[in-house]
């Protein structure tokens, strides 16, 4: 009961870092979108590329949060705005699943399917706009889900960087030896992400294909 008194009293600054803590994930969700799934449409109709594109992906995921932070911090323009580093830190984080379930969705195709369209006259654009995204939405979906997910818990970190977010109340909490506050952003940031899993969740069924 601490905690939710807490909460209550400082009901503005949660509010505030909440929405922080949204533009930063909404942003990199969105960019990594963009860069990873033409890039998962590549590997599936160029498979020679998959083992670089991918190995390069599960390589990021292996870097620590605030390594990754400290290596993007000297370059110029980047380094200057720490929301710019957390945001751009967070859209390679998401990269590998979005990539991956984009790959697998495009692969996941049938290929009598394919062929049916080009026995239809389609182009390969048409093929891939009207056959294989179609089909491969909810797979593609399902690798935004979990981007999404991991983006919201890793957020937290950028406030190490002053970038803000709910890991703004962790990091105070931690530095006062205080559960209340570490809890203040702790709770907020995990319904942010069983929201964003519900949500996204919600919207890979409707668009599943039946």
């Amino acid at each position: 009961m601490n905690v939710v008194r807490y909460i209550w009293q400082n009901h503005t600054q949660v509010l505030g870092l909440t929405l922080e803590h949204l533009w930063l994930v909404g942003w990199s969700t969105v960019l990594a979108m963009l860069i990873g799934i033409p890039l998962g449409i590549l590997i599936a109709h160029r498979p020679r590329l998959d083992k670089a594109v991918l190995g390069s992906a599960n390589i990021i995921q292996t870097i620590p949060a605030l390594a990754l932070f400290g290596f993007f911090l000297p370059v110029p323009w980047l380094g200057e705005r720490s929301d710019r580093l957390a945001i751009l830190a967070l859209t390679l984080y998401a990269l590998l699943p979005i990539i991956r379930n984009t790959y697998t969705g495009i692969r996941g195709v049938d290929a009598s399917v394919i062929e049916a369209g080009r026995g239809m006259g389609m182009t390969e654009s048409q093929l891939l706009w009207q056959v294989e995204l179609p089909l491969a939405t909810s797979v593609i979906l399902s690798g935004v889900r979990v981007a999404v997910v991991i983006s919201v818990g890793l957020a937290t970190i950028a406030a190490a960087i002053g970038a803000g977010g709910l890991g703004e109340f962790i990091f105070r909490g931690l530095a006062m030896i205080d559960n209340r506050v570490i809890l203040a952003g702790a709770i907020p940031a995990a319904v942010l992400a069983l929201l964003a899993d519900f949500g996204v969740g919600w919207l890979e069924r409707v668009l599943r294909p039946r």
